[in-house]
């Protein structure tokens, strides 16, 4: 079976996403220009978008990654945050970069974000490349969205249910009888 067979519509095209990654490549590119960011990309759901994105960042940059959980195996968070792998760099004084593939409720990224923002970053902007801003549970407002999405589950290009689908090169809304019950 073909995991494209388990979309019902495909929100994104892979044309579409790497537009939009390249524009926002450029803004940030010209933002921190000459400051060397470290950007931190959340894993494991904004790899592919986090390395599409530095290669349109031409620009000194350093890279590192946090693993922070909140789903497990289910399809809306838990609201215990637990941080499987944190960062290899010190940033305090530094210029951080939060990369993102999807801020939904927004408890997990506000709880990393209180968590960063302690060690006394520089500055602190976070780029998610999707935006479900009617679903928000707390006071988080990213500094660039990618695009904004409707409040369905979505899949592809890093976001996955239950580990699968994550290696599509778009972003569709998954079927609901793949999901339902959980």
């Amino acid at each position: 079976m073909r995991l494209t067979d388990d979309i019902q519509k495909i929100l994104y095209t892979e044309e579409e996403i790497q537009a939009r990654i390249r524009e926002i490549g450029a803004e940030l590119a010209q933002a921190f220009d000459g400051r060397n960011p470290l950007v931190v990309g959340v894993l494991k759901g904004a790899a592919p978008f986090m390395a599409d994105l530095v290669r349109r960042m031409d620009i000194a940059l350093e890279m590192d990654y946090m693993i922070v959980s909140s789903y497990g195996k289910a399809t809306k968070t838990s609201g215990v945050v637990k941080i499987i792998k944190d960062l290899d760099f010190e940033i305090g004084g530094r210029d951080v970069i939060i990369v993102e593939d999807i801020i939904d409720s927004g408890l997990t990224l506000k709880y990393l974000t209180d968590l960063l923002l302690r060690r006394a970053p520089r500055s602190l902007t976070i780029v998610t490349l999707l935006d479900k801003p009617h679903h928000r549970q707390v006071e988080l407002q990213p500094d660039i969205v990618g695009f904004e999405i409707p409040d369905e589950f979505v899949v592809g290009y890093g976001l996955d249910y239950a580990e699968k689908y994550r290696n599509l090169p778009f972003v569709g809304i998954l079927k609901s009888k793949i999901y339902a019950g959980h």
